[in-house]
């Protein structure tokens, strides 16, 4: 059968390389990868291997955001690591080079790659460049902004347009430090991917550097150098580093437990408190602040971010990449621009610390990650909103019910809930647009994610679905974020209410959401489908 695919003896004699792509016309972040996937071909036949190319799907936050199409958003990062899993394993390959684009795609690459536990890589397909308007770069963040602005009537439809239009230019995934520009940064941290993946989509030196890809995975298949060799619990908390050195999305926290859990590595919230407690935020980027991931390239790119860490001593220096040399060499290799203001020096930070914490308290058992607001003393405390859909708090704000002060809860959107926990960056950006980004705190056992300086708390566990503590929460009790207690609380007598308590019905019953609803574990291990590895 090989040999009908047009293998011939020669081919079939050398190590067969897996390319397992995520193109898709679908969306910027994707369209590219189909010309990438053939220069990594062209290296592994160079380098002595036959490449044999499948494709896997994308669900694209940017397009699914604020619909119900959202909900496929998490569910999709699993089905492409098993995809690519079943591919590999049913057709006994010796490597596997994986290309990714979009969010989930960047993690579930890599899930399937812990898995699989082959001589294997993942090139991500690199970031979109920013658009310009009214003078200004702009990312898809500023549309959401406008979205919420035009709402609140701050811009008419003709400004709304104008800012939709300029916003993505071209191919590569979102702009800022948004959630595949941060796990593309892990994903180098983590040494599963060559430094050249933080290179913008249509970067002239693109093409080169996937073709260099092919020789390497075929490197790591001769020196018989599998993922789990790479993706050690060291690295993994290197990679933690770079997320609050970089001001990260909080989804890096869900998607790094998932590939670890799928690594068979006791990495989770607890270690993640810690390493934002000892890591300065250095790098100003989008959302939070002015420079986009292509200006991060320009700068000196990934390995200066690994250059910081290493100057900070949270660096392990010996630690295995895909590209056969250890992570500190890689740092070594940094090239600063002269003159550059996207990352800091470490004796400058933004914040001496990282932008994320975990709290835990009565109203998360399990924990939750709290996105730390400017006043990292602060505590907020008020009155909670309790919605039980992202549509219900959307239409509360669009009817000017909710006010400064407000503690907004969103529930029944986590994994099993919504399902498929969607991230509500709508919802937030909306606030900001509205004018209350600073004024409130959000909740939820969703996920949320934009610039909004008010308090965030997201991944809350365990969620409303499975009788977690905001399901017995009503509107009007007291909630109490502690920012530096790390704790989220009430005082309401939540067990009073529990016998009164039914879970809701299942948003959906048939079909893929509702066999990942019954299957998916809590968002505190990653809300992953597979079982957690009996080592964790």
């Amino acid at each position: 059968m090989l040999r009908a695919t047009g293998l011939t003896d020669s081919d079939l004699e050398r190590p067969l390389i897996a390319i397992a792509n995520t193109w898709s016309e679908v969306t910027p972040c994707n369209m590219h990868l189909r010309a990438l996937a053939d220069d990594v071909k062209a290296g592994v036949k160079e380098a002595g291997g036959t490449p044999i190319e499948c494709n896997t799907i994308v669900v694209t936050d940017g397009i699914a955001m604020g619909t119900a199409g959202m909900r496929a958003s998490l569910v999709s990062r699993e089905t492409v690591a098993d995809s690519i899993e079943l591919f590999v394993e049913g057709h006994a390959f010796d490597g596997v080079v994986a290309i990714s684009g979009c969010d989930k795609t960047v993690a579930g690459t890599i899930q399937a790659l812990a898995r699989l536990d082959l001589p294997s890589l993942m090139l991500y397909g690199g970031s979109i460049r920013p658009g310009r308007h009214a003078g200004r770069d702009v990312t898809i963040q500023d549309v959401f902004e406008a979205v919420g602005a035009h709402a609140a009537g701050r811009i008419d439809d003709a400004e709304l347009r104008a800012v939709e239009c300029a916003a993505c230019p071209g191919a590569g995934a979102c702009g800022g430090q948004f959630t595949a520009n941060t796990m593309a940064t892990t994903a180098c941290m983590l040494g599963i991917s060559p430094m050249e993946s933080g290179q913008p989509a249509d970067d002239a030196g693109r093409s080169d550097g996937a073709r260099r890809c092919g020789g390497l995975v075929m490197d790591l298949v001769r020196s018989g150098t599998p993922a789990r060799q790479i993706l050690t619990e060291e690295a993994f908390n290197d990679a933690m580093a770079s997320v609050a050195l970089t001001g990260g999305s909080t989804n890096a926290v869900l998607h790094l437990i998932a590939i670890a859990r799928e690594a068979g590595v006791p990495f989770g919230l607890d270690d993640i408190d810690v390493i934002n407690r000892e890591t300065p935020l250095l790098a100003d980027l989008k959302p939070t602040g002015r420079f986009t991931a292509t200006d991060m390239h320009a700068a000196g790119g990934m390995r200066l971010v690994a250059r910081r860490l290493l100057d900070l001593g949270l660096l392990r220096d010996d630690g295995a990449t895909v590209s056969g040399r250890t992570i500190g060499d890689e740092a070594a290799l940094a090239i600063e621009t002269p003159g550059q203001e996207v990352l800091r020096p470490t004796t400058n930070p933004i914040a001496p610390y990282g932008h994320l914490a975990v709290l835990r308290g009565n109203l998360a058992p399990e924990g939750c990650i709290l996105k730390l607001p400017p006043n990292v003393d602060a505590a907020f405390e008020g009155p909670a909103r309790v919605f039980d859909s992202e549509e219900a708090a959307f239409l509360a704000l669009q009817r000017e019910e909710l006010r400064s002060g407000d503690v907004i809860v969103i529930r029944y959107e986590g994994p099993r809930g919504g399902p498929g926990m969607r991230e509500m960056l709508t919802v937030t950006a909306a606030l900001v647009g509205a004018g209350l980004g600073d004024s409130v705190a959000l909740v939820t056992d969703g996920r949320f994610s934009g610039a909004t300086h008010g308090v965030m708390v997201g991944h809350v566990c365990p969620e409303a679905m499975a009788g977690g503590p905001l399901a017995l929460l009503e509107t009007g009790d007291r909630v109490r974020i502690d920012v530096v207690g790390r704790c989220l609380e009430t005082d309401a007598d939540l067990e009073s209410r529990r016998e009164g308590w039914d879970a809701p019905g299942p948003r959906v019953a048939t079909g893929v959401l509702a066999r990942y609803a019954a299957t998916v574990s809590s968002a505190s291990d990653g809300a992953i489908t597979c079982p957690v590895p009996p080592t964790v």
